[in-house]
């Protein structure tokens, strides 16, 4: 019994941190953030809220520089204000906000917050074990591998949370009707827009697939849906 306490502890610490860090973010995002009412995003996010059967979509503005979306861990959908002002400026479009928004719904609807808190708990978990194990034949660096390895994990599932999420927007752009090409003319702009091409990235350690693969992935759920 002794020899799984630590990773026994471990699993009861990734729990507590997921915890901690999560109501952190909630706090920082209420404290930076306000209701976003644009008149030139209604029309869209009303067509969003009809598709849902929901009164309204409710947005945050999140008052960072950085290009982002997220969904936080109580379930509301941030942009950020960096993205916001590309909409302003003529770089994106209302419907190309649409899908952004139609993305972050997807993370809220499918509970990824609570599960990236599960899968969170059992990769602290299982670097633990892995160090424990590797480090016995592995001297000094046994460690650093079962980093390594649990990173790759974290991506892996990381990448599958964008892709669960991508489908469901894919859905409801298209229940909405707004259909995909604003989805994918999106992705086509976001490497320049973030200024993160990627391009020394290796796709397996990526916490979010590359642009033409969530492209692809879109395009073979519309054939399959009609």
């Amino acid at each position: 019994m002794l020899r799984f306490t630590p990773i026994l502890l471990a699993l009861l610490l990734g729990f507590a941190m997921y915890h901690f860090s999560a109501r952190r973010t909630v706090r920082e995002l209420e404290a930076k953030s306000s209701e976003l009412a644009d008149p030139a995003l209604s029309k869209v996010f009303a067509q969003l809220a009809r598709a849902l059967d929901l009164p309204r979509v409710r947005v945050f503005l999140y008052e960072i520089d950085p290009v982002n979306g997220l969904a936080a861990p109580d379930g509301k959908v941030y942009i950020t204000r960096g993205f916001y002002e590309k909409f302003r400026s003529g770089q994106i479009t209302d419907t190309e906000m649409a899908s952004v928004i139609a993305h972050e719904l997807g993370h809220v609807a499918l509970g990824h917050s609570k599960r990236r808190m599960i899968d969170f708990s059992g990769q602290n978990a299982l670097r633990t074990a892995l160090a424990m194990i590797l480090s016995r034949f592995i001297p000094v660096i046994g460690g650093y591998i079962a980093m390594w390895l649990t990173q790759m994990l974290a991506a892996k599932l990381s990448r599958s949370d964008e892709y669960e999420a991508d489908a469901y927007a894919t859905a409801l752009l298209i229940k909405a009707g707004i259909g995909t090409g604003p989805q994918k003319s999106l992705f086509e702009k976001l490497p320049k827009l973030t200024g993160a091409h990627g391009a020394s990235t290796p796709a397996w350690l990526m916490s979010h697939p590359k642009t033409h693969e969530r492209i692809k992935a879109i395009e073979a759920n519309e054939a399959k849906w009609s």
